[in-house]
C-alpha cells in the first residue's frame, strides 16, 4: 500500500506513540537564556571538572530508538556526574529489557502518556530527548515544565519559532537546555577551535565543511525518509556542517549567496544531497555539503599564514586533525557522548556556561532554514 504522509506528522507521531503506551548562557544563569550570545563563535569552556559532593545527576531518556541504544546508554556508562535512571518511551514494549540491562526501577519508567508525572519524581534531574526533530519541541517544552533540565539531540527543531519556544519554555521553568553537540565537546575539535581563537595562521580567508554517508534513499515509511518530520540529507548531516562552520570559524554568516538541492520525486520527499555558500561580515564566504546519498566527512580552514582541519571531522570514532605545518590534533578519544554528558551535567552542578546552549542552536536552525529558501528560491537570503 502506498505510504500516506499525514497532515501533522510532529501529531501523528505522538499519536502513534500513545497509541503503542495504551503512548550563550551567562554564568551562574540557571535557565536556558533568552538573549543568547552576540556570536556563534562565543564558545565557553568546558566546565570544571568538579563534582558538586560527589553527585551524579539522574538521567532519564525519552526515546529509546537506535542512537539511545547503541550510543548514549553505552556512553552514560562511562560517565564521572551522570547515572541512568529514567526511561520515557512510546514503545513500552521495551521497557523490560532496558529495565534488565541498566537495573532501572519501574517505578522510573514511563510512556508518553504518563511522562508528565516525572515531575514528582527526585531521581530524575534531565530528560534526554533523543527522538524524531519534528516531535524536538514538544517533548522538550514537556520536560521543562516538569521542572527538569533538558538536553535535546540535534538538530535542536524544525524552525526557529520551535526553537524559541524551547528557550522559553525551559526559562520559565529554571531548568538548562543543552544540545547535543557532541563534536563541540570532543577535545581535539577544541584543539581546532583555539586554533582560530588564538588567529595562529593569521585571519581566516575561507572555509569549507563536509558531511555525507553513501548509502541508499530513506524509504517513505521511515521518519528519515519524511520532509515534514526532519528527515533529508540537510537535517541529518547537514547540521553538522553548518554548526562545524560556527565553531571552526567562530563567525557567524550573515546570508547564504546560493544552495542546491537534489530532492527524491514523491509527496513530502527528503533532499539527498544539498550545497550551499554562506557570506560572513566581512566578504568571506564557506561552502558547505552534505549527502545520504555521497560520502564526505571533513572541515577545514584556511586563513593567511596556513591551514587546519578536521578530516574526519564527525564519526563516533576516529576523528583527526592536521595542520599546514605539521601538527596533529589528536588522537581520538575513546568516547565522545560520555565527554559531552559530563560537560553537561558539570554546567548544571556548578552553575556554570553550557558550552551547546538552545540560543546557540536556534541560530544554526536559522541557517537551515535559509538554505532551504534559497535553494527553492534560487535566490541569495539574508540571515
Amino acid at each position: 500500500m502506498p505510504h500516506k504522509t499525514p497532515s501533522n506528522p510532529r501529531r501523528q507521531f505522538l499519536r502513534q506513540s500513545a497509541a503503542a503506551t495504551g503512548l550563550l548562557l551567562a554564568p551562574g544563569l540557571i535557565g536556558c537564556n533568552s538573549s543568547g550570545p552576540a556570536s556563534a563563535g562565543e564558545d565557553p569552556e568546558p566546565a570544571p571538572r568538579r563534582p558538586d559532593q560527589g553527585r551524579k545527576l539522574g538521567i532519564a531518556i525519552l526515546g529509546l530508538g537506535g542512537y539511545a541504544s547503541g550510543q548514549i546508554a553505552p556512553a552514560l556508562q562511562l560517565t564521572e556526574h551522570c547515572e541512568l535512571r529514567g526511561l520515557i518511551t512510546g514503545s513500552p514494549e521495551k521497557l523490560p529489557e532496558w529495565q534488565r540491562k541498566y537495573n532501572i526501577k519501574k517505578e522510573n519508567s514511563y510512556t508518553y502518556d504518563t511522562m508528565d508525572e516525572i515531575a514528582d519524581n527526585a531521581e530524575i534531574d534531565v530528560i534526554y530527548v533523543i527522538t524524531p526533530t519534528a516531535t524536538h519541541r514538544d517533548f522538550s517544552v514537556r520536560a521543562a515544565n516538569a521542572g527538569k533540565h533538558v538536553w535535546c539531540e540535534k538538530p535542536m527543531a524544525m524552525t526557529p519559532e520551535e526553537c524559541q519556544e524551547m528557550i522559553d519554555a525551559c526559562n520559565r521553568n529554571g531548568v538548562k537546555l543543552a544540545i547535543g553537540y557532541r563534536m563541540m565537546h570532543e577535545p581535539n575539535t577544541r584543539k581546532l577551535i583555539e586554533l582560530t581563537k588564538e588567529k595562529a595562521y593569521g585571519p581566516l580567508t575561507g572555509a569549507h565543511a563536509y558531511a555525507g554517508y553513501a548509502g541508499s534513499p530513506p524509504p517513505a515509511d521511515y521518519w528519515r525518509g519524511q520532509r515534514d518530520m526532519g528527515g533529508g540529507a540537510l537535517y541529518d548531516m547537514g547540521v553538522y556542517t553548518v554548526n562545524g562552520l560556527a565553531y571552526g570559524t567562530q563567525l557567524q554568516p550573515v546570508a547564504v549567496v546560493k544552495a542546491e538541492q537534489r530532492r527524491q520525486d514523491r509527496p513530502n520527499g527528503v533532499d539527498l544531497t544539498t550545497t550551499y555558500t554562506l557570506r560572513y561580515p566581512d566578504g568571506m564566504t564557506a561552502e558547505g555539503k552534505t549527502s545520504v546519498v555521497e560520502d564526505y566527512n571533513e572541515l577545514h580552514i584556511d586563513a593567511e599564514n596556513g591551514w587546519y582541519e578536521m578530516d574526519p571531522m564527525q564519526p563516533y570514532t576516529g576523528v583527526k586533525g592536521s595542520t599546514s605545518d605539521g601538527k596533529v590534533l589528536g588522537p581520538p578519544v575513546p568516547n565522545q557522548q560520555s565527554i559531552q554528558m559530563d560537560d553537561d551535567a558539570l554546567a548544571i552542578l556548578n552553575g556554570t556556561e553550557l558550552i551547546a546552549p538552545g540560543t546557540l542552536a536556534k541560530h544554526d536552525i536559522r541557517v537551515i532554514r535559509a538554505i532551504i529558501e534559497s535553494a527553492e528560491t534560487g535566490r541569495e537570503v539574508k540571515i
